[in-house]
């Protein structure tokens, strides 16, 4: 695979599992309400993937030897997984009721850091289980930092 490729994917993945979950349990937390989760989810699809890939843009273009098909390449790569990977997460609130779907995409989203950190280990020969720990840990500590943050924007914040 081209290293643009990689390089997209692998950012756009990531990110779209870390920000989609966090932003779903912290939504979950203060609202239990299926619908501002699943609209959440939706926005932040379409509204993070394009701030993401301009981003990665923008980075790549601030290096110079860098060629314009590589950071197009990079970019779409960018948008295309960040969208792909946040939408996946509706996909359990058409079968389970909300607890379920958020337990559920917490494993969903858990095994993709897992999976996409074991191929970017592999890629670059070196140990996986080092990069998969540290970065497991630190989408549960988004998660449990996001489910307390709603639990205190509901009990806090809503009344006013």
């Amino acid at each position: 695979m081209k290293t643009s490729y990689k390089l997209g994917l692998s950012f756009g993945s990531v990110s779209g599992v870390i920000s989609t979950l966090g932003l779903m349990v912290g939504l979950e937390s203060g609202t239990q309400s299926k619908m501002a989760v699943i609209g959440g989810i939706i926005m932040i699809a379409i509204a993070d993937s394009f701030s993401d890939a301009l981003s990665m843009h923008v980075s790549e273009e601030s290096q110079r030897d860098k060629k314009q098909d590589f950071i197009w390449q990079v970019t779409i790569a960018t948008f295309i997984s960040k969208i792909a990977i946040a939408f996946s997460f509706i996909i359990p609130f058409l079968f389970f009721e909300v607890t379920s779907a958020i337990i559920f995409n917490i494993i969903w989203g858990l095994t993709l850091v897992a999976l996409i950190n074991y191929y970017v280990a592999k890629s670059r020969m070196s140990r996986p289980w080092g990069l998969i720990i540290e970065h497991l840990l630190i989408a549960i500590c988004v998660i449990i930092i996001t489910y307390l943050t709603g639990m205190l924007v509901r009990d806090y914040l809503i009344s006013l």
